[in-house]
Parts: C-alpha cells; structure tokens; sequence
C-alpha cells in the first residue's frame, strides 16, 4: 500500500515504516504528525485518485529529527567584468517516518 501525499509543499510517495527528508515541519522530536492533502492512495491495486484530495484518507509519521541539508555553493561570475560572487546555502530538513496510511 502507498499514497501520494502532498507534505509542505512537495508531493511525495510513502509508504508504511519508509523515511523521508522534508522541509523544515513545526514540531518537536518523537511529535505524531498527519497529513490531510492525500492525493492518491494504492491499496493492493485498488486506486483512488482525489478530486484534489482523497476524501477521508490521512497519513501518519513521526519526526524523527531535526537537521540540515548538504551545502549548496552558489557561484556567479560575468567574464571581463570583475564580477564574481560566491555564496553557500544550507537547507533546514525534517526527517520523517511513515507510520501509517489511513484511507
């Protein structure tokens, strides 16, 4: 069984005890989440696709920690100008765990 869940913004594929890296979620350590926004769910071939969202379908997950993504460099340069910018960019994750799909 897996659904395809809309989660800040990203749609993702979960499934049941899966873990997956989003954008920063409000919430604490060990904090229960649930996600409304189920955009399909597969229940052993049986699919339902919502119109936008699958009525009465959630997903569960747990947070699991708090942490911050690989850095990214950012580098402009325009040739012959004298112009060269050099910038790096963390991005502020949550890692999840899948706990249960309900629908």
């Amino acid at each position: 069984m897996y659904a395809i869940v809309e989660i800040a913004g990203q749609q993702f594929k979960v499934e049941k005890g899966r873990t997956l890296y989003t954008h920063r979620l409000e919430g604490d350590v060990n904090a229960a989440l649930v996600f409304d926004k189920v955009l399909l769910v597969d229940n052993g071939g049986t699919v339902s696709v919502g119109a936008p969202t699958v009525s009465g379908a959630s997903v569960k997950a747990t947070i699991l920690e708090h942490l911050k993504g690989e850095k990214v460099i950012v580098f402009k340069k325009k040739r012959r100008k004298g112009y060269v910018k050099k910038n790096g960019h963390r991005q502020y994750l949550t890692k999840i765990q899948i706990d249960e799909i309900a629908g």
